[in-house]
């Protein structure tokens, strides 16, 4: 019987992780990177801050409200479609660039490659309700010691006038491995307190079998992983 040296199957692997690899193609653009991000979220159509079912209308993707208990605050035609968020706002990574104080983020969009790639990377993208999406805006997150409740049954607070919003518990430590993924990546500086925060978020809610399938599905398109997916900050 033939048997197959194992150093040459263990050979055949490695080429074809690095093919893999390899042949990764990143977004080249926040719109292209939506509708990657939408083929990764297929199998599991859940609104990432409310947890409300979403439903496909054709190619637009809409939540069910009543399916799990979300209250309109304001904005109607927002609430009822998803938006595609930047866990870490654009405001905090484009900022400091030259090109968004010589125009903003438009002018980011079109004339700096180093911010469209981070305005695509999937690893910050998650499907939320719209009016979540706008009324959190570029508000740091962070604890309230009295939140408001705008949102029904969605776990989701945010104080306008301190500009912070609570995020719900349950999300709390994917929440913190986006930002600190994002802040080596980009380097672009947390606050003291924003990185005490969430290096305590991400030692206190572990990674979730979805977070781990998500960035596996994300590096097999990019060709990196979220390197705080796996591990855990040590005491």
């Amino acid at each position: 019987m033939f048997i197959f040296p194992l150093r040459n199957w263990m050979a055949g692997l490695s080429i074809a992780l690095f093919s893999s690899s390899l042949y990764a193609t990143p977004p080249a653009s926040f719109s292209s990177a939506k509708r990657e991000a939408a083929k990764i979220y297929d199998k599991n159509l859940i609104s990432f801050y409310c947890g409300c079912p979403i439903k496909k209308e054709g190619k637009k993707l809409v939540p069910d409200l009543q399916a799990c208990g979300y209250s309109i605050r304001k904005q109607e035609t927002r609430a009822n479609r998803i938006e595609w968020e930047h866990v870490v706002p654009a405001w905090a990574f484009g900022h400091q660039l030259q090109c968004w104080q010589q125009g903003g983020r438009k002018n980011c969009s079109r004339n700096s490659p180093e911010f469209r790639a981070m305005e695509a990377d999937l690893h910050n993208l998650v499907p939320a309700v719209g009016e979540v999406n706008g009324d959190r805006s570029n508000y740091r997150f962070g604890m309230l010691s009295n939140p408001p409740s705008y949102y029904g049954r969605c776990d989701f607070h945010v104080d306008f006038k301190a500009r912070v919003a609570q995020p719900p518990e349950s999300k709390r430590g994917s929440i913190a491995r986006i930002y600190l993924y994002m802040s080596d990546k980009y380097k672009f500086k947390l606050s003291d307190k924003e990185k005490k925060l969430f290096e305590a978020w991400h030692r206190m809610y572990p990674v979730t079998p979805w977070e781990s399938e998500r960035n596996q599905q994300i590096s097999d398109i990019q060709g990196w992983g979220n390197p705080y997916i796996g591990r855990r900050s040590e005491g």
